[in-house]
């Protein structure tokens, strides 16, 4: 797949259809892989790379990308089209301006999953076809792809592309996933049970920001958490209720429009399951509004920016309960 990209990014670079590719590259480590715009073939033959560990969600990097001169082309997995169907919806990017490639996608690795398996002090990792072979400072050890799938592709939504102006390869299907089982789970316990379990997680957030700054639903010009009046600024949290207002803050912002992909918690330094929070809101909106998928549709007008005589009314959220 990688040299048919990189041979099809050349074409489109050679007759002007694009100026630039948004893509992955390399870092210092094989499983270090990030987003990176290229301008020129030998920059892609140089530094292009598309493997098992490209999950970066290239859309958020539209928003800047589409804004500036000449088109660029994007390489999408199923779920960042999503995430460029919202934000197209939104007028965040200029869609004109990019030119959307899709690419099938049967999940992305996880390289904390490897380590979870026993392979500390990775240094290499070759490809196995069904396995990987990963190579580290105390020998080599073989783990299955299904083993190091990341959360969000072990429970993935749907391998279908549903904005693009080519594909390469076949589309996918929307699948029938069980991403909403640990939100259950949750749902099932108690009040003080819920508050123990996020009380836990939450403890750990050391307000980077890099949930939000990778987030495609986040692209607020001015965030309020970057706001030094508005008493909730980019700071270190001074106590467990500050640390669990940014969260839940961001979640209700995000709500109706998250479309699922996993970013926060997959850029979480501190492995917060962040992306539970989203996935409680949207199975509330399916229960109230009707099943709605952000981003699957982008003339759909979400349930929470739209009115009609069949919402529900408060009395009905209210005989749910406290879930």
């Amino acid at each position: 797949m990688q040299e048919a990209m990189i041979r099809r990014a050349k074409e489109l670079l050679a007759d002007g259809t694009v100026n630039r590719v948004l893509g992955w590259q390399r870092g210092e480590f094989v499983y270090d892989v990030t987003p990176a715009v290229f301008a020129s073939p030998d920059e892609l033959d140089a530094s292009f790379v598309y493997n098992d560990f490209c999950g970066a969600n290239l859309s958020k990097y539209l928003v800047a990308e589409s804004r500036k001169e000449g088109k660029v082309l994007a390489f999408l997995k199923p779920c960042d089209t999503y995430s460029l169907n919202q934000l197209t919806a939104e007028h965040r990017v200029v869609r004109e301006n990019i030119y959307a490639i899709g690419l099938p996608c049967e999940g992305k690795a996880d390289v904390e999953a490897l380590k979870a398996a026993g392979a500390a002090g990775i240094t290499g990792i070759a490809d196995g076809g069904d396995t990987f072979t990963v190579h580290t400072l105390y020998g080599d050890q073989t783990v299955a792809k299904a083993d190091a799938l990341a959360e969000r592709c072990a429970n993935c939504k749907s391998k279908q592309c549903v904005t693009y102006d080519e594909l390469l390869g076949e589309n996918g299907a929307v699948q029938n996933s069980h991403r909403f089982d640990m939100v259950e789970q949750l749902e099932n316990m108690t009040a003080d049970e819920r508050y123990a379990f996020w009380q836990g997680e939450l403890s750990r957030c050391i307000r980077c920001n890099a949930c939000r700054n990778a987030c495609p639903a986040c692209t607020c010009e001015k965030c309020v958490f970057d706001n030094p009046q508005s008493g909730i600024a980019n700071t270190a949290p001074a106590d467990s209720f500050e640390e669990k207002l940014f969260h839940i803050i961001r979640a209700f912002h995000v709500a109706g429009r998250c479309t699922d992909c996993g970013e926060c918690s997959r850029v979480c330094p501190q492995h917060i399951p962040l992306h539970l929070l989203n996935r409680k809101f949207i199975k509330d909106i399916n229960e109230l509004y009707g099943p709605y998928q952000a981003g699957a549709d982008v003339a759909a007008r979400g349930p929470l920016t739209d009115f009609t005589f069949e919402d529900c009314e408060p009395s009905v959220v209210h005989e749910r309960g406290v879930n």
